[in-house]
């Protein structure tokens, strides 16, 4: 089962649904000592491109609402992006100072890597040899019909810095698949998020990686219990941080190099057999 369809969005839907969701609870600001919920919207000068300032009252009503929306249609990638823009701000600030500790980290800081179709080499991609992370990683986005360029941009982080850190995280997201071997289902997906947890600690990991096998059946949750939730945990721990990777700089290394390298050890099961 591979992922399954993402609806269409339009850039402007996450702004609408902010828009939105503040106008109906408008009212609330009043039980709170009369805070505007625009005042964090106007007057307030814009760090990046798609920058959305908002004040902390106005983030913690979009947390709330993507929060409720991403449980309930978990391939809501819009609602899961603002999710982690919302709530993880203080994470952020410790994954930014683990990469400026990094010599390769502090370096993606300095040049700001972007990761679309439109900077990625396809075609060196394709002449790749069989087994190197970049060979692995192309198949992993045609196997699994996903493009680098369905990641949201970031909108509601009010650091220029911390900005780019978090869409970081949403462009390996993929290469993330590709050495923990994990394909695009819903069990996939969650095995990742149990390791982007521990990896992370973002809040938006650890509620997607507690509360997305809900929709498991019987058989998929016990497997995911016993055998991946254990092993994804312990090479969450036993890897470096993997924001400190520069991803397009190691398309040449063989999957199997880097992944002992990184301390990431194989599936225990074949995922195949489960999708």
């Amino acid at each position: 089962m591979g992922r399954q369809p993402c609806p269409t969005h339009a850039p402007g839907d996450v702004a609408a649904m902010a828009t939105l969701l503040l106008r109906v609870l408008r009212p609330l600001s009043r039980l709170l000592g009369g805070v505007s919920l625009r005042a964090g919207i106007h007057g307030a000068s814009l760090l990046y491109p798609d920058h959305i300032p908002t004040s902390p009252l106005q983030k913690a009503l979009l947390a709330a609402g993507s929060a409720g929306m991403a449980l309930y249609d978990p391939y809501r990638h819009d609602m899961v992006a603002v999710l982690g823009e919302t709530t993880g701000y203080y994470t952020l600030k410790v994954l930014r100072d683990q990469m400026r500790r990094d010599p390769e980290g502090a370096q993606i800081l300095q040049e700001r890597p972007r990761i679309s179709l439109a900077t990625l080499d396809m075609d060196k991609l394709r002449s790749l040899p069989e087994g190197s992370f970049g060979c692995e990683y192309l198949r992993f986005l045609e196997v699994n019909r996903v493009s680098p360029d369905t990641r949201a941009p970031t909108r509601f982080v009010d650091d220029e810095e911390l900005a780019y850190v978090i869409q970081r995280y949403r462009e390996v997201h993929d290469m993330l698949h590709t050495l923990l071997g994990m394909p695009t289902n819903i069990l996939g997906e969650i095995v990742v998020k149990w390791f982007e947890a521990v990896q992370t600690a973002l809040p938006m990991c650890v509620l997607g990686a507690l509360f997305g096998p809900v929709r498991l059946r019987a058989q998929s949750l016990q497997v995911l219990v016993s055998e991946l939730i254990p092993w994804a945990v312990q090479n969450g721990r036993r890897a470096p941080c993997v924001l400190n990777l520069y991803y397009e700089r190691r398309w040449e290394q063989p999957l199997a190099a880097l992944r002992e390298e990184l301390g990431i050890t194989v599936p225990p099961l074949d995922m195949r057999v489960l999708s």
